[in-house]
Order: structure tokens, then C-alpha cells, then sequence
């Protein structure tokens, strides 16, 4: 497909970062954009689930959340547990005088982004597919434009350049941007696997809209369940088999003593960890769980790593005013569900800021670029924020069962675990707790 030879806002990457930015220009009567994607469609899969409440806030802004309100599970609590009692729940009702959106939404991504999609396509905007960047250079009759080459041989002019092609975008890559961890420590909790699955027998016991956090009896470690119901199972769908039974989010730490996880776990790995890690109701294990479940259908699986990095700018010039969201501006820990949200609030605010810039520039040719700069140093502070408060979770999340001598028979963990018990009995802790995920805090 033939793209335009001129724009005022070229969209490199339409993940959520990248159509979340589409639709705030669009809401503020910015027209004059492309929005580009490397793949074609239907490579999607299920990945990043939880959009918490200072997310859906930010897409109400923009008149952009109620198709993933309509099809969203909503989360009554997060629950804190061992394999086979509770630590430790918060709730989030809490939030109610906070918030007209004060629980976390459950949706697989390929979801999120498909009502993206059919947002933007209602409003007359189509992504460009399949187009490949492959290089960027300052235009040569024009100091305010970067041409911008695709793979086909193709070039766009542009006067901003949004960068939200992942983590590992060509767009930073090109404009010389460095990406580095802001403060490298070493973890014993250094990679994660995520999958969805169905059970065999279905499981029983007390799985609600929540997620379960679980410790090991050996060694530090946290396990995720999600319960998805049937919401979602012709989204989930692979290869075309259907699914009939209830889906699953598992999710779980791999200690870094367990050697590198596979890149995409097949089954048998996936009923490994949760033998190993999960908590009792879903194990195959007799010995815990009465009514053993095994893993039946894995409908989708992978690895992620725990490490973080930043960019060392979120905004340049390389002729046209270059920014970096999402991934390709931040990575971190999967711990405490974060990256999707930031990127897409990002996404909300960067859009407001351009379309202020084009306003200015176009009463004012000259003007400098503070409001641009302004909205990258407000970011780029919020992601060493969310940097910081996932690797605290992980850090939390990775004490271990070990006893500190034998004099002292207690140990990181098992005291973590009493504070917890603790100080889950007061309200006001779980309030911290459900505000500290909501965003509502950092937006």
C-alpha cells in the first residue's frame, strides 16, 4: 500500500502505545498523521492484561475506553497468598471516592488493541501495514523535517516522529538515543514466564476476578493466576481449535538457579512451574491439591526477562521533534503490571503536547520547543518512578524461606509474610495497597 510523501505526525509501531497515540490527536482534532505498523495483522497475541485505574481515566479522556469497558473483566481484589492460605488482600473498592473507574480492568492485549483498532477505524483512520522503518535523516531543504525511509523503498517527510515500536525500536536506534538500566543490581528473580491455559478437570476452589500471588515453601519466588472465565475464548483461540473450558493467566518468576526458561514454555514446562510454585488448587500434585488438575490446552506462552532500562532522552531533534513511548522509551519488570499502563498515559499526554506545539507553530514559526521538552522531562521522571517501584516489588517478592542460623529460625520471608498478615487486617493498608497499582498516584 502506497503511503503519503508528506505528514505532520508519523506513529512508527501500533501497539497500544502507538494507537492509544493515534486516537488522543485525533480527540484533539489532529488529523494530519500516519500511523505504521512492521506486521501484518493477526500476529497479535494475549500478553500484557491489567489496565488499571488511572489508565482507563486517560482513555475516557479521550473518548477512547469504552470499548475495553465493555469487554473487560473487572478485579474485585488482589490477593496475597501461600500455596494454601491468604497473606494478604486488597481491595479495591477502596478507590471508589477516588476514581469513576477504580478497578483494574482484566483483557488479554490482542484484545485492548483490537478496540483500539475499531476505535480508530470508526473515526476514518486505518493503520498502515506492513512497513518496516529502515532509516531516518534531516531533510535536506527543510531543518524542521526528517525524511523518514521504509524497507520498500518508500519515504515519508515528517515534522514529528513518535517512536513506539518496542523495545527494541529502530527509531531510538537511529536517532542515537542510549537505553540502559538506571540502577543495575543483581536478581535472583531474573526471568518470567506467562501463559494461558485451560485445566483438566477445571479447578475448584476460592478463584475469583483476582490475582494470587504465592511464595514457595524453599525459596523466594511469586506466582500469578488470573481466572479469564469464558470471556475470552474466541479472541484466545489458536489454529482454530475452540476452547470450551475456563482460561487461565499463569504466570510465575523462574529463579535464576533454574537455568534459562524455553522461549516459548511448551505444556509440560508450564505444569512444571506450577507443580513447583503454583498454588495448591491448580497443582497436579495429590498431596496438595485432593482433586489434581493438569494443564490441558496451552494456548499461548512465553519468557520474559526482569531487567529495566530506560532511554536517556524521551525527546530529540533529528530535524522533525523525534519522541519515544512505550516500550522503546521504558522496559521493567513485569511485577506489578505497569508497562502497558504508563505507555499508554504516556501516549495520552504526548499527543496533547504535540498538538499544542503544531498550534504554536503555526502562530509562531520560531517558537521553541518548551512545551515539548517540558512534556519528555515529566516522563522520563514518571518512568524512573515506575522503574523503581517495580523493582521494589521484585525485590519483596524474591526474599527467600532460608533461616538466617539456627539460633534464628526465621527468615526474610517468613517475616515479610507476618507483616503482611499484619497489616492486611487494616483497611487503610489495603487502600495504599489498590492505590499504589491504580496509577492514580503517578499518572
Amino acid at each position: 500500500m502506497s503511503l503519503p510523501e508528506n505528514t505532520t505526525v508519523l506513529i512508527v509501531g501500533a501497539g497500544p502505545a502507538g494507537l492509544t497515540t493515534a486516537l488522543s490527536l485525533t480527540h484533539h482534532k489532529c488529523h494530519d498523521f500516519v500511523i505504521v505498523d512492521a506486521v501484518v495483522e493477526g500476529r497479535n497475541s494475549s500478553r500484557a492484561i491489567a489496565i488499571y485505574s488511572a489508565t482507563v481515566e486517560a482513555l475516557a479522556s479521550i473518548n477512547a475506553a469504552d470499548g475495553i469497558l465493555s469487554q473487560a473483566i473487572k478485579g474485585e481484589s488482589l490477593r496475597i497468598t501461600s500455596r494454601s492460605s491468604q497473606i494478604f488482600e486488597a481491595k479495591f473498592d477502596s478507590l471508589k471516592n477516588l476514581s469513576a473507574h477504580p478497578h483494574p480492568l482484566y483483557i488479554p492485549q490482542n484484545v485492548t488493541e483490537l478496540a483500539l483498532v475499531q476505535k480508530l477505524q470508526s473515526l476514518g483512520v486505518q493503520v498502515q501495514r506492513p512497513h518496516r522503518v529502515a532509516g531516518m535523516k534531516q531533510n535536506d531543504k527543510d531543518s524542521h523535517i526528517t525524511d523518514v525511509s521504509f524497507e520498500d523503498g518508500q519515504v515519508i517527510k515528517a515534522r514529528y516522529i513518535i517512536g513506539a515500536d518496542g523495545a527494541r525500536s529502530i527509531i531510538r536506534s537511529n536517532a542515537g538515543i542510549g537505553f540502559s538500566d538506571p540502577n543495575p543490581v543483581n536478581v535472583t528473580l531474573d526471568r518470567m514466564i506467562f501463559a494461558d491455559v485451560t485445566f483438566e478437570p477445571e479447578p475448584v476452589g476460592p478463584l475469583t476476578l483476582e490475582g494470587h500471588l504465592n511464595g514457595t515453601v524453599f525459596s523466594g519466588n511469586f506466582f500469578l493466576l488470573v481466572p479469564f472465565g469464558n470471556r475470552f475464548n474466541a479472541e484466545l483461540t489458536q489454529d482454530g481449535k475452540p476452547i470450551t473450558k475456563s482460561v487461565f493467566r499463569v504466570g510465575c518468576a523462574i529463579p535464576s538457579t533454574n537455568g534459562e526458561p524455553p522461549h516459548a514454555p511448551p505444556k509440560e514446562y508450564i505444569q512444571d512451574m506450577i507443580d513447583a510454585y503454583g498454588p495448591a488448587c491448580i497443582t497436579s500434585d495429590p498431596s496438595l491439591n485432593p482433586t489434581p488438575v493438569k494443564v490441558d490446552q496451552l494456548l499461548w506462552s512465553t519468557r520474559f526477562k526482569t531487567h529495566s532500562a530506560i532511554a536517556d532522552r524521551t525527546f530529540t531533534r533529528l530535524g522533525a521533534a523525534v519522541f519515544l513511548i512505550g516500550d522503546a522509551a521504558h522496559t521493567h519488570s513485569p511485577a506489578g503490571g505497569q508497562g502497558m499502563n504508563l505507555a499508554m498515559r504516556d501516549a495520552v499526554f504526548l499527543a496533547d503536547a504535540v498538538t499544542k506545539h503544531i498550534q504554536a507553530s503555526a502562530e509562531n514559526p520560531d517558537v521553541d520547543d518548551t512545551i515539548l521538552q517540558e512534556f519528555a522531562d515529566a516522563r522520563h521522571a514518571r518512568a524512573l518512578e515506575i522503574i523503581g517501584f517495580s523493582k521494589r516489588l521484585l525485590k519483596i517478592a524474591s526474599f527467600t524461606y532460608d533461616p538466617y542460623a539456627w539460633w534464628m529460625p526465621c527468615s526474610a520471608a517468613s517475616i515479610r509474610d507476618l507483616i503482611l498478615r499484619i497489616l492486611g487486617r487494616f483497611d487503610f493498608v489495603q487502600s495504599k495497597v489498590a492505590w499504589g497499582l491504580s496509577g492514580l498516584g503517578r499518572r
